[in-house]
């Protein structure tokens, strides 16, 4: 049975650390299961390997030089981020994971890494006090954020002599986490030009010329679930309400204001193979006064009026419902049986669930930039860890991914919009 890395083109990026004598094993690894592998090696690393010796093992001359003279004229930096199918710095430093993090370009290692449109991995080395300290553990949590793929040092005796978490990952588990990385890749192929609608944000219900009924949704999710997407290859349309996000590239966006516009403008965007509506769409609204209302005179007579449901509405189409619909349930109590109640009644796929109360174990969904979520859907619950919403835009474009992957037979639907 061939390799599922067979003739993948990766680029190895090695950085200062002592782990960096493990590169021939990686490297041996890689070529037993035919991948075609080529070495960046830093000024760092060189004190630890020799190029000679890595380009040796990978057959094939070893990048060190930004201002290579014999490579200026193919701008070395791009070509090399551009032909590898996978990225992997290994072992990777405090230092080198401060520049990535950072968005440095001062050396030819940190320049292909902020040119590369390819998937990253990194593997982590250094010693455990290192590893713990929060400026790592910040600069981490941004590149997981911003979609790079980590695999965990390990615990254990290291060269200072002294013991715990920073060993870099054992070369067999870095070979297996980047068939992977890949696979998830290609599993995203599924989502390749299918289009995607997500609602993002509040409404606001206006009451009179300068009053109105909103909430607290910031749009943080649904616009970090649209730029997942549309990383993903997925064609978007996002509608938001009055929020401040930018637009993520690519992105085609709808602004509106009230419930009814949103519920037109997720209608004019169909037919679509998937809809994900994270808005905080306003349950009522009022009967609008043109007139301010006056203070000193009665209280006004504000009658709430219902608010059309686009969950249900779009859940229960007969002709044009998207293959697969999610909704978002923001609940102050009693999280997982509402959010199970709103699956049966609305008529989606899933539900994802999460908590408007902050606590110890997680802060408030609205308007921050961390959440804890519960996926519900009719065969199971799948509770989430707390992670920041980039992260579960990253995780949540997998699973739908997957839930793609699963209908070989379904036809991408017929973009003309």
């Amino acid at each position: 049975m061939s390799s599922f890395l067979n003739g993948k083109r990766i680029l190895l990026v090695i950085s200062g650390s002592i782990a960096a004598i493990k590169a021939p094993d990686i490297i041996r690894l890689f070529r037993r299961k035919k991948a075609d592998i080529r070495c960046l090696v830093t000024k760092g690393g060189a004190h630890f390997i020799t190029p000679l010796a890595l380009a040796s093992l990978s057959g094939h001359p070893v990048a060190q030089d930004m201002w290579d003279e014999s490579e200026e004229s193919s701008i070395r930096h791009i070509r090399l981020a551009r032909e590898a199918d996978v990225i992997i710095v290994a072992p990777a430093s405090a230092d080198f994971i401060s520049k990535m993090a950072n968005g440095l370009a001062n050396d030819l290692a940190s320049t292909v890494i902020l040119a590369a449109d390819s998937p990253i991995l990194v593997a982590p080395a250094m010693n455990h006090r290192m590893w713990h300290h929060s400026a790592t553990q910040r600069n981490i949590h941004r590149l997981k954020s911003d979609g790079i793929a980590f695999i965990d040092p390990e615990a254990g005796p290291m060269a200072c002599g002294e013991t715990g978490i920073g060993r870099l990952a054992d070369p067999e588990d870095i070979i297996l986490s980047t068939e992977s990385l890949l696979a998830r890749e290609e599993n995203h192929q599924s989502l390749k030009n299918r289009h995607f609608i997500v609602t993002a944000g509040p409404t606001y219900e206006p009451i009179d010329p300068v009053r109105y009924l909103a909430n607290r949704s910031s749009g943080k999710q649904g616009f970090a679930i649209a730029e997942a997407l549309q990383k993903s290859g997925a064609k978007v349309t996002l509608i938001a309400g009055p929020v401040y996000q930018a637009t993520p590239d690519g992105v085609d966006r709808v602004n509106v204001e009230t419930a009814i516009e949103m519920e037109e403008a997720v209608e004019a965007a169909l037919p679509a193979d998937g809809a994900i509506f994270t808005a905080a769409v306003a349950d009522w609204r009022f009967r609008y006064s043109p007139y301010k209302y006056k203070k000193g005179r009665s209280a006004p007579d504000l009658t709430l009026i219902e608010n059309p449901d686009i969950l249900s509405t779009i859940s229960h189409k007969k002709t044009d419902r998207p293959f697969l619909v999610i909704g978002f349930a923001a609940e102050s109590e009693d999280l997982l049986e509402n959010a199970k109640l709103k699956l049966q009644k609305k008529g989606c796929d899933w539900v994802i669930a999460n908590s408007v109360i902050g606590n110890e174990e997680a802060p408030s969904a609205m308007g921050g930039d961390y959440n804890k979520i519960s996926i519900i859907s009719h065969a199971d619950v799948e509770n989430w860890a707390l992670m920041s919403k980039k992260e579960i835009a990253l995780h949540l474009v997998s699973k739908i991914a997957d839930y793609f992957n699963l209908a070989n037979n379904f036809p991408s639907s017929i973009i003309s919009k």
